[in-house]
């Protein structure tokens, strides 16, 4: 069916004084040429006081399925509100399970979906009570992330076809780790360039909802997570809460194992790289490789210290390379792999593994070790510059600048309340400042490294994420849906919930259910 995407019809402008959606990007364009420097702000469209309006048109009548859930087909308005004004909270209303179903859910949890961490610390991570959208909220969100997917592919393909100059300076403005950069641009120098070795793109955007509308904070390019809990526990979950309150978002890891099998002749062997000293990579490869063989293709769980490249490695299509993994016994062919293991990670396996092939040629990969590019929060920064025009990125990302803008651009010290500082490569919350959430001495720490190494630090726009009322048990907490795009379309959701507004190692673990018969509070159809 022919789906139009907000970016696709063009964006809509407000009845009594709206702005067109995406503004924000030829506003920031302008100004990063005015200064002529590396660094540039991008995001944050819609002017103060105006509310922002984002019209998907679908076929009238005609209903779309997003991971297994059918969303109708209408002309859809989305209404993001204007400062000041509240765009009403989207979760229903919904129950935790029975106390006494906690110790089966947790059982079967880590027997019967490989959850081995269902405790950080003291607490319990998997919460017993989902989160429920209704199901043209869902609809809205999987069209969104479908659009920013197709965006971000456009600003990597503009990227790999910049001039060498602009390319290698973009390169270098990553933050990525410097022996990465020189492989990258010695690779595009030498023509086999990045690409060459991808099997296909599994992409993960964190959406919070604020007073304005929905807002991402991040998309994982390189190796997001979140598997396990959004595919085993969320159905779990949703058995156990009774078809009345909703069906799972969708099902990543089965999503991952019929991309590769649409891919692959039967019985294929696909490599799971991925750290094997850590148990929550573990758990997640586990996962991975019940599907694979549900989908009639073997696996082998490797670390990629343990593998080695053949010939000149190029791979232009499966089946036509030379990849091989050490399974205990002797060197095993594989025709694909799935890479777990964080891509600035690599180097650290040392000059004497095959490190460097894995961002150049290779096995053909999801991800390939190049997506680190995007995964990086400084990648906007360069979109002006490489001529990317992105208006559901300028939409939905908070405004965002280069710490060394300051004053200058953002109005505001580095350290005001209003902005979020957060490594141009962290993970899992790490290293995330926020005023009043962030311990003060931390935050102090981390703002004069942000300021010596800007290079290496993003500054971002703060935002106030909805409440959500999750009941006595664990009272109000503050979640993040982050919905999955798997080989360009989206495949589930994984969601995390906070006590405090910052999604860290101690969130819960929350099954995202959606509530087929109940219709949004911000979306109409017209």
């Amino acid at each position: 069916m022919e789906r139009f995407l907000a970016h696709r019809v063009g964006l809509v402008v407000a009845a009594g004084g709206g702005v067109v959606v995406g503004g924000g990007a030829g506003r920031e364009r302008r100004r990063g040429d005015r200064r002529g420097a590396a660094s540039h702000g991008f995001g944050g469209s819609g002017a103060d006081g105006e509310a922002v309006v984002v019209r998907a048109r679908r076929s009238a009548g005609v209903d779309t399925v997003w991971a297994g859930v059918v969303v109708p087909g209408f002309f859809r308005t989305l209404v993001m509100s204007a400062p000041g004004q509240c765009c009403p909270s989207p979760w229903l209303e919904s129950q935790p399970l029975p106390q006494e179903v906690w110790a089966q859910v947790r059982e079967e949890a880590v027997f019967g979906c490989h959850k081995w961490d269902p405790r950080v610390g003291d607490t319990d991570v998997i919460l017993m009570q989902p989160l429920v959208l209704p199901r043209d909220e869902w609809g809205f969100l999987a069209e969104a992330a479908e659009g920013l997917a197709t965006e971000l592919l456009a600003a990597e393909e503009a990227l790999w076809r910049a001039p060498v100059r602009v390319r290698d300076r973009a390169l270098g403005e990553l933050g990525l780790p410097g022996s990465v950069v020189r492989v990258l641009r010695r690779a595009c120098a030498d023509g086999a360039g990045p690409g060459a070795a991808t099997a296909f793109r599994v992409m993960r955007f964190d959406f919070h909802h604020t007073r304005e509308g929905w807002r991402i904070s991040e998309v994982n390019s390189d190796v997001p997570g979140g598997f396990v809990e959004a595919s085993g526990v969320a159905a779990l979950i949703a058995t156990h809460a009774g078809a009345r309150a909703g069906v799972p978002a969708g099902d990543p890891a089965k999503a991952i194992a019929e991309a590769f099998a649409c891919r692959l002749a039967p019985g294929a062997c696909v490599g799971l790289v991925h750290a094997t000293a850590y148990t929550d990579d573990r758990q997640v490869m586990r996962c991975l490789a019940g599907r694979l063989s549900e989908a009639g293709l073997a696996s082998l769980l490797v670390s990629p210290a343990d593998m080695r490249f053949g010939g000149s490695g190029r791979l232009d299509a499966f089946g036509g390379g030379e990849c091989e993994a050490y399974d205990g016994r002797g060197w095993r062919r594989l025709d694909a792999m799935f890479r777990f293991f964080p891509g600035e990670w690599l180097p650290n396996l040392g000059w004497r593994s095959a490190w460097r092939r894995f961002f150049t040629d290779g096995c053909p990969s999801a991800n390939p070790a190049w997506a680190l590019v995007s995964q990086s929060k400084r990648f906007p920064l360069l979109w002006p510059r490489l001529g990317v025009e992105a208006p559901l990125w300028a939409r939905f990302l908070p405004e965002t600048f280069d710490p060394r803008d300051g004053v200058a651009v953002a109005g505001s010290a580095l350290d005001a309340p209003q902005w979020v500082v957060k490594p141009a490569l962290g993970r899992v919350g790490d290293a995330v400042l926020l005023a009043g959430v962030t311990p003060e001495a931390e935050r102090r720490k981390h703002l004069r490294d942000a300021r010596r190494h800007p290079r290496h630090w993003v500054a971002q726009r703060r935002f106030e994420p909805t409440p959500w009322e999750a009941g006595t048990a664990v009272g109000v907490l503050y979640p993040c849906v982050g919905v999955y795009v798997i080989d360009g379309r989206v495949a589930g959701a994984y969601g995390r919930a906070s006590s405090r507004p910052l999604i860290e190692a101690h969130a819960h673990d929350v099954a995202v259910l959606v509530a087929p018969g109940f219709q949004s509070k911000n979306v109409s159809e017209i």
